[in-house]
């Protein structure tokens, strides 16, 4: 069987697939995977044999130019025009096709299997674009919801409509080109009759909903058994285990500020600190041996040998911190990172920053309660329950599907 995984986003969308990749192989499959155009995505891919086929631009780039709200359909048309012609070759001779990633993204794949016939399953690495009668969507930049209108089910009927007035045009015109009819409704076909959740069940729970049926997988993880740089564990085995704060694919522009905060938030704990590059390029403040900077690294081992992790709320890191027992301090910046740093301070696992921008005194508060003993004590217990298997689970139901499928043809 051959199996295409496509995806437009940040490392935090192209990780999970590594998973997925990995385990589908196992299972005897063919696997490819279209994804942006970013070196270090390649290089991960690669690092589990599998190449990577570019699609559009590059993500950080695309990411770091921070387009304004005007600006997202025609950003959304590229992104469309650019899976068309990538999944278009990609997906040739595939059995088929996973597309996660941006919505208009998602859209053009999804799109591309319609018009080659071959299985498609949409899935997300975070529920929020699900709709349910139990909590708001998400605005988009630009389009906030009346103030006046608090029923949960006509906001989503309002963010159906904000969807297709931004990426459907793009949409059915790249559908045309290829003879496909227009799309009713974006958000609908994309998330198609039965998404896949990827998140953790104890970290993510999922309400069932009558309108949606949603199969939950659990979070696709892969043990990454990739050494730390000697440099790092030099720098970790100097003195007691220090706090870790990275924003990882989110550009941060106040990025010197947030180093300066950070630090000095950290050294006021009595801490050292442990810097990640990320996108938004943190760097030390100064040369004092108390920190560190790290670039690319292999978060499931460092995360075991810190105090604290303090980050911007991605799915990813957000379990692979859960999952390491690391108290967290989440600062959430967009999207869906503040639905993961509520769901931090629920558990008791770590606090919740109130905003994207931290001050020394905020920051010191949230590590205050993050480094308390029983703080670690809870996330170290809800580590344990944090499940390992979703990529297996996602693979089998993949690959059983498909064999399905080909039996009623």
């Amino acid at each position: 069987m051959r199996v295409l995984l496509s995806t437009y986003g940040s490392r935090g969308d192209v990780e999970p697939l590594v998973g997925l990749v990995v385990r589908l192989r196992e299972l005897g499959a063919e696997v490819r995977v279209c994804a942006p155009p970013d070196e270090d995505f390649a290089e991960r891919l690669a690092g589990v044999g599998v190449p990577m086929v570019p699609v559009g631009r590059s993500a950080r780039a695309l990411t770091t130019a921070a387009p304004s709200a005007a600006d997202l359909p025609r950003r959304a048309a590229e992104l469309i025009a650019g899976q068309f012609e990538a999944v278009t070759a990609a997906a040739e001779g595939c059995d088929a096709l996973v597309a996660t990633g941006a919505m208009p993204a998602a859209a053009g794949a999804l799109s591309v299997a319609e018009k080659l016939g071959i299985r498609s399953v949409s899935v997300t690495f975070q529920q929020l674009t699900l709709p349910s009668p139990h909590r708001r969507p998400l605005a988009y930049p630009g389009r906030a919801f009346p103030p006046d209108v608090a029923d949960n089910r006509m906001l989503w009927d309002l963010d159906a409509q904000s969807i297709d007035a931004l990426f459907g045009e793009a949409l059915d015109t790249n559908r045309a080109s290829i003879g496909l009819p227009p799309v009713g409704n974006v958000r609908d076909y994309v998330i198609g009759d039965r998404p896949w959740l990827a998140t953790d069940p104890t970290l993510d729970p999922w309400q069932e909903t009558p309108d949606l049926d949603v199969v939950q997988t659990g979070a696709w993880i892969l043990t990454d058994d990739r050494p730390l740089p000697a440099d790092v564990v030099a720098f970790l085995d100097a003195g007691t285990p220090p706090v870790f704060v990275g924003f990882g694919s989110m550009p941060l522009h106040a990025a010197t500020d947030a180093a300066q905060v950070a630090i000095e938030a950290i050294r006021a704990q009595g801490r050292r600190a442990l810097v990640g590059r990320g996108w938004a390029d943190l760097a030390l403040i100064d040369d004092l041996d108390d920190c560190f900077v790290v670039g690319e690294v292999n978060q499931q081992a460092l995360f075991g040998r810190v105090a604290a992790v303090v980050h911007h709320g991605g799915a990813g890191t957000t379990t692979t911190a859960t999952r390491a027992g690391a108290p967290q301090v989440v600062v959430p910046q967009a999207a869906d990172q503040p639905y993961w740093a509520g769901r931090v301070a629920d558990l008791g696992i770590g606090a919740a920053h109130d905003g994207p921008v931290p001050t020394v005194e905020s920051l010191t508060t949230a590590l205050t309660a993050a480094l308390t003993p029983e703080t670690g004590a809870r996330a170290a217990a809800v580590a344990g329950t944090i499940r390992t298997d979703g990529a297996a689970v996602a693979a089998t139901l993949l690959l059983d599907t498909i064999a399905r499928t080909a039996d009623r043809s």
